[in-house]
């Protein structure tokens, strides 16, 4: 009997019906996390997965979405270059920049709780987020881990095809007053 009990992953003082984790607060339920687009890559269905049962969000907040493209202003108008080195025009070339679209296919948003951003929580979800994308089947080229601290309550991950922004709540009305990528 007592080898039997030694398999088990759980300390016998454990009750069967707490094991399940601790649950969420009445006010935050995963329900109220917007919905995940059906045609998202499955990188991004597990890591949306794993972000959800992150203590440190808020599920409100998770955003996953394809960017929106921003308008293109008018050119601008066309002036020799002046001086001796030809300096000044406005003719700046091609450029990757003059490509239509983004850098990503997908963008993801993340806001950890208020309180917890200057007590190690974007990093938390940053490692969260990147042991998730680490896993991933076929590997992403993710970069190698920096060991920052997120400076101005913002961190991002590039994994290629898609960024993941873990923010504060201060960052995001800073940085992105309106989130042009959400679409509901």
């Amino acid at each position: 009997m007592f080898s039997s009990r030694r398999l088990l992953s759980v300390p016998w003082f454990v009750d069967a019906a707490v094991r399940s984790g601790r649950p969420q607060p009445p006010h935050i339920r995963l329900t109220d996390a917007p919905p995940l687009p059906q045609n998202a890559p499955q990188p991004l269905k597990d890591l949306h997965a794993q972000l959800l049962l992150s203590p440190l969000l808020d599920p409100t907040t998770l955003v996953v979405s394809q960017p929106v493209g921003l308008p293109e202003g008018p050119p601008l108008p066309l002036r020799e270059p002046q001086g001796r080195r030809r300096r000044g025009g406005t003719y700046h070339g091609e450029s990757i920049y003059d490509v239509p679209g983004s850098l990503w296919s997908w963008i993801v948003m993340a806001q950890v709780k208020e309180g917890t951003e200057n007590k190690g929580a974007i990093e938390s979800v940053v490692r969260v987020v990147r042991k998730t994308l680490l896993t991933a089947r076929p590997p992403l080229p993710i970069p190698p881990n920096a060991k920052q601290r997120a400076n101005n309550g913002w961190a991002m991950i590039d994994a290629g095809s898609f960024a993941v922004h873990v923010l504060s709540k201060q960052a995001k009305e800073r940085y992105f007053p309106i989130n042009r990528y959400e679409r509901w």
